[in-house]
């Protein structure tokens, strides 16, 4: 029984050692983290994806429909809004699947943020369906709204 204890004693014995070896590698870590916060290891990875996981792509506020009626709209305008987030994505807009191209007719305002698309001078073949695309990286994503004219009965 007496040749157990010294056996018992070793674990006990290392404990010490345990206790020694800890501040290594805590310091091997520490050493660790200077070049890593330098971002020396991940530059492999393109920096934008970065921020794709950070900042989802979405319309903070949708495109809602503008309904006119004949007398009123013609000759007036109409603004389609949208609110995004990112900034950095890119809109475009579409009217019944076709891009628009901004013209005397069409007007694209970017703040920041906020994007608008001004429809000036309405007539009633302005009337259909527009759609807003918002691009960012290899993401898109759409709102939709209808400018509706409403003929005199």
């Amino acid at each position: 029984s007496e040749t157990k204890t010294p056996k018992e004693e070793t674990p006990k014995g290392i404990s010490p050692v345990k206790a020694k070896k800890t501040p290594s590698p805590a310091d091997a870590e520490r050493r660790k983290l200077r070049p890593g916060s330098g971002g020396e290891k991940p530059p492999e990875e393109p920096p934008f994806t970065y921020q794709l996981k950070a900042v989802p792509l979405k319309f903070v506020k949708e495109m809602k429909d503008i309904v006119l009626t004949e007398a009123e709209s013609v000759g007036s305008s109409a603004i389609f809004e949208v609110l995004i987030s990112p900034s950095t994505a890119i809109t475009s807009w579409m009217k019944d699947g076709s891009n628009i191209r901004e013209s005397p007719k069409h007007k694209f305002i970017a703040d920041g943020k906020d994007r608008k698309l001004h429809i000036i001078d309405v007539q009633l073949s302005d009337a259909g369906e527009y759609t807003c695309v918002l691009r960012l990286g290899n993401k898109e994503k759409t709102s939709t709204a209808k400018l509706i004219v409403e003929g005199i009965p």
